[in-house]
């Protein structure tokens, strides 16, 4: 929850439509993922399989309802990376 996950909580911040927050699932995370945050959420956009995999063994009871889609996008960028934005551009409106 360092690079990927900040660069689209600050992307789609911007839109007032919806209500964005990140969170990691590593436990040593800037931000941690809870169960509360997990049961707040409508949607949760994972960034690769792994972690859709740690999201759903750890907090499946606070699942219930709650769409996971993962972005399949590596961990290859920096912060507000021009290509990262691009990507994320594309692959999550059509989930929003």
């Amino acid at each position: 929850n360092r690079l990927r996950s900040p660069t689209a909580e600050q992307v789609f911040s911007k839109r007032r439509d919806i209500e964005v927050e990140s969170a990691g699932t590593n436990h040593d995370a800037d931000n941690p993922l809870t169960h509360e945050l997990v049961a707040w959420a409508d949607i949760i956009f994972v960034m690769e399989m792994a972690h859709r995999a740690k999201l759903q063994k750890t907090f499946r009871s606070s699942l219930k309802g709650t769409r996971v889609i993962c972005l399949d996008i590596p961990d290859d960028y920096e912060f507000m990376d021009p290509e990262l934005v691009r990507l994320l551009e594309v692959k999550v409106p059509r989930y929003l």
